[in-house]
Parts: C-alpha cells; structure tokens; sequence
C-alpha cells in the first residue's frame, strides 16, 4: 500500500489550543453571566473575544442555555447511507426512553461564523477539540431554534409575536439556492431596516446558520401574507425537498457509460455539496481498489459486488463523523474512492488497516492534505453539466 503524506503544521491549531488553555479562567464568569441575564465582566469577555478572533477574524461568539435536546420521532431520524449506526441506535432507544434525549449541559458557548468558510472549517476544529465538560457544549455554529419562532421579540421598541409569521419560498433555477419571504401583520409599521432584520432572524431561527448559508440565496420582507403560507417550522422539511430537485437522489448523482475497450464506466458523487456539509474533512484519501469478478462490461459481478459493498459500509462505520465518501469510481477491474477525512481526529491508521485484508489484490492508498476540495472540485468539474450546474 503506498502512502504519501504531507503533515499540516502545528501552527495551524495554536491558537485553538491557547483558547482552551485559558477556557478554565473564564468558564465560571460566562456560566454566571448566563444565570443572571447580565454581560460577563468586561476583561472576561474581552479576554475571550481576542482568543476568538486569533482562530479566526471573522468568528464572533456568545453564550446561552445549552438548547434542549427534544426526543423528537421517527421523522427527526437519520436514515441516509452516511448514518451513523450507533447513534441511529441510540436514537431508537430513545424513542422508548425520551429522558435519554434530554439529559445534558445546562450552558452553551457558540461561535458565529457567518458566511465566512474559512471560520467555518476553524469553528468545527475548535468544537472538536473541546473538553470533556458535564455543564458546558461548545457549537461550532448557531443551530435552529424552533422554540423560539413561538415567543414573543421587542425589535427596535416593537413588541414582535412571531408565532404569528408566515413565510414564502421558491427555487432560483439560474443560482441553485432559495428565496425567501417573510411576512408579519405589524410590517407596515416597522421600518424597512427592522423588516429585514427580523425577517433574517426569522429564517436563521428556522434553518440555523449552516443552513441558511447553504442554501438560502435571498431573504426579504414581504407586504402581504404569501398566497401559500408555510410556517417557519416546516422550513427546514422545504428545504431538504428543494435540495433533493437540485441534486440526486439522497444526495448522490449516478453516471454511467461504455467506453470503447475499457468497457462499462460508472460514476458516483455528491451532489449538491457545500463546504459546510463536512467543514473539519481536509485530508483527501485516494484509494484503489481491484476487483476480479468482472461482469461483461469489466463492471463488479456478484460475488465482487458484495465484498466491495461490503467493505464500504464498514468504512462508513469507522469513519463515523471523521470522515465521508465524496466520489466513487468503477471501470475495468478498479473502484477508485475520494474520502476526505478530518486529520486531527487519528482515524486515518484505522483506516488503512482496514483495507490490509483486501483479498482481490493490493490496495493503493494516497493521502495529501486539501482544505480547499480542490482534488474534488477537478474530479466532477468535466461533469458540471450532468449535475446540472
């Protein structure tokens, strides 16, 4: 198996690591500061946002309840192919036993990095390198806020019911992503600048900020309740389903081809897929697997088949959330792989073991270090027009 590395250097997580150096000094101030409904104390929170802003200029931050953990039901289940079977146990059990959803921190500190992807990616790094801590989470990016969408705001001295929103939301087929429209009653009395503040609050309440980032191409106020009104909660269903017409189907494009002598050809990638579906994924690991029972197009037949989808599905399980299968490639006796992996997580020599007793022949493994997809981004550029782009 032949490696080739390039290790990233200490440098890029310095300052990730002088944060929690310091977190101890400032962790009791922040809980305090969230239990009285008050500022923290001007050095501790001018202390906190220097370390801030040295991970990344554009990160801003702030602290809060911990959000709760609903038990939700079986339509808050992950089922796609990248789940994580643990915990899609731990989820079942817990329909059973809704306690085990909602136990947890009382506090939460979370980093704000707006439409920054370079924060982003060092946002998810700081969120995985924290410590254990039984009252504190640390979020890497503000979630949704369902519960919030039914209380009550005061924008700008205007007392805001928002249970009372309601919201449009459309496709731009020439952009890719969604508009939305947000109307409330009181919209003829606010200011245009509050419109559009509220309106953006709204849809970040709904979505959370990756999300709205995703997928979200325009939001604006509306002067009238939109002719099919949808409440903000069941935006975050819309979306999925306008997703799913951008893309294929549980977020794969399948191509397939003959080409002359080579025979059959097969291709399958993401799509669509953003920065901040996998913001810690910078390691690209390119893998080649042979396979000897061939079809007559040179494709996988059965009893190779089985083994190859076999062997994915425990890669998938080791990977858990440090790592995902962005593109897979079958011609002419080979499956090729793009896995791009978090390389601060010591998954990778795990990894590589597993394809050790790959019994068709010897397995090929390339590593290099790709913060920028760009090994990705040359793979499926020849098929932008296939997926619609």
């Amino acid at each position: 198996m032949a490696l080739f590395r390039r290790r990233r250097s200490a440098d890029s997580t310095s300052a990730v690591t002088a944060f929690w150096d310091a977190w101890p000094t400032a962790r009791d101030a922040l809980a305090n500061a969230v239990e009285t409904d008050q500022p923290a104390p001007s050095e501790v929170s001018e202390q906190v946002s220097e370390l801030i802003k040295k991970i990344h200029p554009d990160l801003d931050w702030e602290v809060g309840r911990a959000p709760s953990r609903p038990s939700g039901g079986l339509d808050d289940l992950d089922l796609s192919m990248d789940a994580d079977p643990s915990k899609l146990l731990e989820q079942l059990a817990a329909l059973d036993d809704p306690s085990r959803l909602t136990e947890g921190p009382v506090y939460a500190m979370t980093l704000r990095p707006g439409t920054s992807e370079e924060a982003r990616v060092q946002s998810e790094r700081w969120s995985r390198s924290a410590p254990e801590d039984e009252q504190w989470t640390f979020l890497p990016v503000r979630r949704a806020d369902h519960e919030k969408l039914s209380s009550t705001v005061t924008w700008d001295d205007h007392e805001l019911d928002l249970s009372h929103v309601s919201v449009s939301m459309r496709v731009n087929q020439a952009t890719g992503q969604i508009e939305v429209g947000v109307y409330h009653p009181d919209n003829m009395f606010l200011s245009e600048e509050t419109r559009q503040g509220v309106a953006e609050h709204v849809t970040l309440l709904a979505l959370g900020e990756d999300d709205l980032v995703r997928w979200i191409g325009k939001v604006a106020p509306l002067d009238e309740s939109p002719l099919d009104p949808l409440s903000p909660t069941a935006m975050p269903a819309v979306v999925r389903q306008m997703v799913d017409l951008l893309g294929g189907p549980g977020g794969w494009v399948t191509l397939e081809r003959k080409v002359p002598i080579q025979g059959g050809w097969e291709l399958r990638i993401r799509h669509p897929l953003t920065r901040r579906d996998f913001p810690a994924l910078s390691l690209c690991v390119q893998v080649v697997v042979p396979y000897t029972h061939l079809d007559g197009d040179k494709l996988p037949a059965a009893e190779s088949l089985s083994a190859l989808t076999e062997l994915e599905e425990r890669l998938t399980v080791l990977l858990g959330d440090n790592g995902a299968l962005f593109v897979r490639q079958t011609t002419g006796g080979r499956r090729s792989y793009h896995y791009y992996l978090d390389p601060d997580s010591g998954v990778l020599p795990e990894f590589e073991a597993a394809l050790l007793d790959w019994p068709e022949g010897e397995v090929k493994l390339r590593t290099h270090l790709d913060p920028e997809w760009s090994q990705f981004n040359a793979v499926r550029r020849p098929f932008k027009r296939h997926l619609g782009e």
